[in-house]
């Protein structure tokens, strides 16, 4: 079986899960079978990192590992964006110029940026950083709206949780869809999310303090019921207000309409029976209050940028 060389970069000042994530994708997660990578962390000065979550983390090889690496991963960037080292910009160019993959997760990114790989592509990055980038990096196309972009042996990926569906897509391409969903399931996390996927992904709308103490029943009773139709003057009498009350406050307290979060917890139903049912898709719409398949399948479609069965097939993997 091939084995895959990885390096991964440690930085200080990055936070423990950027760095954990590689490795127990690549190399901590292979339990039960031979390992498919071999993986490296490597910093600048072979020493100790600190990480942004307080404590540090001892590294045992230099940027050399990336001249022998199949894959090199820059896990994060500090939020302050330094500039990179014209050693670590060095070996970057001269990994890629080689036929190695370079992967830059969340704000690991700017060093592929400031390395010059990104020049004329387009990438993602956590979108709370989209405008810094767009400033500094004219010639590259900054696109957050994907959890993850490949394109040209470049790998960029959204913030965060994002990171790992990007390392498990790493796996999938090399490995096959079976490898990559053992390791998701071992890791209890989502098989494949599509790099076309959003980075923002509608779920059940919390709201945005306390005092929901006018809402909290009618809503939790909402929620276990969403196969009944709901028209927003019952639904304000049943909060004791007028309707112009309920949409002021609601607005307030959640942040959008009473229609968006109905969708909203419609559309979070239809992924869990999606899932964890063989419904046909129909009565999946009906089950989640929509009713109509088309325009149940329309909305699926808006939100998630997946169709019904995409979703399906993704997360059971077995249609």
């Amino acid at each position: 079986m091939t084995k895959y060389k990885i390096a991964l970069v440690a930085l200080d000042d990055i936070s423990a899960f950027h760095l954990s994530v590689p490795c127990l994708v690549f190399q901590d997660i292979f339990i039960d079978q031979q390992p498919v990578f071999e993986l490296v962390i490597c910093s600048e000065n072979m020493s100790s990192v600190s990480l942004s979550s307080g404590f540090n983390a001892s590294i045992s090889r230099d940027l050399s590992a990336m001249d022998e690496a199949d894959i090199v991963i820059i896990p994060s960037w500090p939020n302050s964006l330094p500039e990179p080292s014209a050693l670590l910009l060095e070996k970057l160019n001269s990994a890629y110029q080689r036929g190695a993959t370079v992967v830059g997760l969340c704000l690991g990114v700017y060093a592929l940026a400031k390395a010059g790989l990104l020049d004329d592509k387009r990438a993602t990055t956590h979108w709370g950083f989209k405008q810094v980038f767009q400033q500094s990096f004219p010639h590259v196309t900054i696109d957050c709206e994907p959890l993850f972009i490949e394109q040209d042996r470049i790998v960029t990926s959204a913030g965060t949780a994002a990171s790992l569906d990007c390392c498990l897509n790493i796996v999938r391409t090399l490995c096959g869809n079976e490898v990559a969903s053992q390791i998701a399931r071992l890791m209890v996390t989502a098989p494949f999310r599509s790099g076309g996927q959003q980075q923002y992904i509608p779920s059940p709308i919390a709201a945005k303090s306390g005092n929901v103490t006018s809402f909290g029943k009618v809503l939790d009773d909402i929620s276990m019921n969403l196969v009944n139709d709901y028209d927003l003057d019952s639904v304000a009498q049943r909060c004791a207000m007028s309707r112009r009350t309920f949409t002021r406050q609601f607005k307030a307290v959640y942040g959008c309409t009473f229609g968006e979060w109905l969708l909203n917890q419609r559309l979070a139903l239809s992924q869990q029976l999606l899932e964890s049912t063989h419904h046909p898709i129909s009565t999946i719409a009906e089950l989640s209050g929509i009713g109509s398949e088309s325009v149940f399948r329309k909305h699926f479609k808006k939100s998630f940028n997946v169709s019904p069965s995409e979703w399906r097939l993704t997360f059971r993997g077995d249609g």
